[in-house]
């Protein structure tokens, strides 16, 4: 299995996830700053947009962060990192998988912008109603779906952290407690020390 990657991307949360399923994996560097560079062939057919990251086990090829991570939950199953397609919590836990592509992303691209949203119109309401989600999705921790840790929280917990690294995190005791739990697991800090090293 490769995974296309590039330091201080999103790379960095399929690096975690990928240690959360204990599968052997491949780490293949792409530079996004210089296009020329000569590049795995697999990329181009896992990543169409030419981002990252990308993965490529066997015959399947895949880009997106939450994608990905949707597809090693299920790909993998003895990882215990979804709940099976019977169980009452795999609607819970699909809902809060795309939430972070879906809500939280856009939110902290509207933060970063300073643009207006009306949150009656716009999919992901506003950024202040996607906090207090997020806060109120945490309440009964420590984990997204409860006392189980599973892939949303790869996704969520990395969005976390980046909104708490750029700065936009407002004061909450909550999410703040649920990224250093996030932290606090062996693959998320292998991940993170990947990137610092780059």
């Amino acid at each position: 299995m490769k995974l296309f990657w590039h330091p201080k991307t999103r790379a960095s949360r399929v690096m975690w996830m990928l240690e959360e399923t204990g599968v052997p994996y491949e780490v293949v560097p792409i530079d996004l700053r210089d296009p020329s560079k000569p590049r795995d062939p697999e990329f181009a057919l896992a990543s169409p947009m030419g981002k990252v990251p990308a993965l490529a086990d066997g015959e399947t090829r895949l880009a997106d962060s939450a994608a990905i991570c949707l597809y090693l939950a299920d790909r993998y199953p003895k990882a215990g990192l979804a709940p099976a397609v019977d169980d009452p919590k795999r609607g819970p836990y699909l809902w809060w998988m795309v939430y972070g592509p879906g809500a939280v992303e856009p939110a902290m691209m509207q933060k970063f912008s300073g643009a207006k949203a009306d949150r009656r119109a716009i999919g992901w309401g506003d950024f202040d109603l996607m906090i207090e989600t997020f806060e109120k999705g945490l309440a009964a921790g420590p984990w997204i779906l409860g006392d189980r840790f599973s892939a949303a929280d790869v996704v969520l917990g990395s969005s976390a952290y980046f909104m708490m690294m750029f700065g936009i995190l407002p004061a909450s005791p909550v999410i703040e407690a649920y990224i250093e739990r996030c932290l606090a697991r062996p693959g998320y800090k292998k991940a993170l020390t990947m990137d610092a090293a780059a």
